[in-house]
């Protein structure tokens, strides 16, 4: 789940944008959480299954379907040698995860498998996949000793093109009036189309510091809410850069990171106040769903082929 503890060199942490729907998907298929996974976005590939398979596909909702038959998503399938695995139109979010039992055969670098596509390293040839590659699994557990797994369904995150997201005090806060602090917790912001895995750029309101003086650069944070000089807050994500010398207004909280994961350009953002307290308390919440909300259902699994 990201390059953790390179950050002093220079090397972003990068990793699933939405860690919760990577983590689902893993354990539905009997993986460590943190097992190699491919994200999806938007517009998604097609695969053909080589041999019998264990997968389980999360997070947004890209009208996933084996040999034209619509493939359930957030519970584990037994895929036949031979089928074909599609994606088409987003119905909501815009990041899938596609674990198989096992885990996809990438070697780590620097602690992790997954892909840092600017930096040409990690995942499967430190790029994104193409046409004509040949993906390898690592062999896994078989359906009798995993058994069908679910989520169960009001636990499945609701995708929205409006999305509200809990903030804590970011660490240069103070760089602003109260009036622009309370600006920017009531304002809706808009996701520009120059957003990237990198960070989300914002259109909204503006939100202006008091300070004359340009700050030192210090380290930045998943959720980090930077603001440039024009006023235009850019939110850090997975593949942020390790410094940064805007003032951080805010941090969006941990635990509601994967909504965000799952909005794209011209949805809409707010944030709302939060304490470190409740951000703690809601990580804990939702480290218990992936505990304990993801069940066996029927004693023999479904095969989709």
């Amino acid at each position: 789940m990201g390059r953790h503890g390179h950050q002093a060199s220079g090397m972003p942490v990068a990793g699933a944008m939405d860690t919760f729907s990577l983590q689902a998907a893993n354990l539905l298929v009997g993986n460590d959480p943190g097992a190699a996974a491919l994200e999806i976005t938007l517009v998604g590939p097609q695969l053909r299954f080589l041999s019998t398979a264990v997968i389980a596909v999360t997070g947004g909702d890209l009208s996933p379907a084996v040999d034209g038959n619509p493939l359930p998503m957030w519970e584990n399938v037994l895929i036949e040698a031979g089928s074909l695995l599609t994606f088409g139109a987003p119905r909501s979010g815009c990041r899938a995860y596609l674990a198989v039992a096992g885990g996809w055969a990438v070697e780590p670098v620097m602690g992790s498998r997954s892909t840092y596509v600017k930096g040409q390293i990690g995942g499967y040839q430190g790029r994104a996949l193409k046409a004509g590659d040949t993906l390898l699994h690592y062999r896994g557990k078989d359906f009798n000793q995993i058994g069908y797994r679910i989520m169960q369904a009001e636990w499945v995150p609701r995708y929205k093109t409006d999305v509200s997201v809990r903030a804590i005090v970011g660490p240069q806060a103070d760089f602003f009036s109260s009036v622009m602090r309370e600006r920017f917790f009531s304002a809706d912001f808009c996701i520009s189309p120059l957003s990237d895995r990198m960070g989300y750029r914002l259109e909204g309101p503006s939100i202006q510091s008091v300070m004359e003086k340009e700050m030192i650069s210090d380290a930045t944070a998943l959720g980090a809410v930077q603001v440039p000089p024009d006023g235009q807050p850019i939110l850090l994500m997975a593949d942020r850069q390790t410094t940064g010398g805007y003032p951080k207004i805010a941090t969006v909280i941990t635990a509601d990171i994967p909504l965000l994961a799952q909005a794209q350009a011209g949805h809409q953002v707010r944030f709302v106040p939060c304490t470190l307290g409740e951000a703690r308390a809601a990580l804990r919440q939702q480290a218990e769903v992936l505990r304990s909300r993801i069940i066996a259902r029927r004693l023999s699994p479904p095969e989709v082929s």
